[in-house]
């Protein structure tokens, strides 16, 4: 069972409604095996690499945090996380590319906080593409640090592989 209230309205709601506010009203929802067609299309518009529908459900057979963020019927995002000891891992973050530049990252960063501190977790890790500048910004503005880097971690184009950006946030 999640942490996260469902629906989750002082997350969801950058600012008060108005009649201007063209959003959809957010909700978290767990991911289960009905929606992976759904979370599987906007993976593979998001990346070029995408994760496939072997990686999440092993996530969800792992017991991994995998969170839906829905606006009506509509996915705007989603994330994936690994509880540790005293750490929290995300190992996929995804705002849906229709909906980008809307502050839906945020939401989910500031979910999978709370979903953190609610298991008594430290610190939040990740890892991010060295060529990915605008989500590096993103966690940064969100507190994050850079820390290290992962040499050729992530594959790349031509059978290459990408160097990643190791990130922490203290809790």
């Amino acid at each position: 069972m999640s942490a996260l209230p469902t629906p989750l309205p002082e997350l969801a709601n950058n600012h008060r409604p108005d009649a201007t506010d063209t959003r959809p009203q957010a909700r978290f929802e767990s991911l289960n095996v009905g929606q992976l067609d759904t979370l599987l299309a906007v993976e593979q518009r998001a990346y070029t690499h995408p994760w496939t529908r072997g990686n999440f459900i092993d996530a969800m057979a792992s017991g991994y945090e995998t969170q839906l963020l829905m606006g009506g019927d509509h996915l705007l995002g989603y994330f994936v996380a690994m509880m540790g000891v005293d750490e929290v891992h995300l190992l996929n973050l995804t705002v849906n590319p229709d909906y980008q530049r809307q502050g839906w990252a945020r939401v989910l960063l500031e979910a999978l906080a709370l979903w953190s501190r609610g298991r008594a977790a430290q610190w939040l890790w990740l890892e991010v593409r060295a060529s990915n500048q605008r989500a590096q910004d993103i966690y940064l503005t969100h507190g994050f640090h850079r820390v290290g880097e992962r040499k050729r971690y992530y594959p790349a184009e031509n059978g290459q592989r990408e160097d990643a950006v190791v990130m922490s946030l203290a809790l």
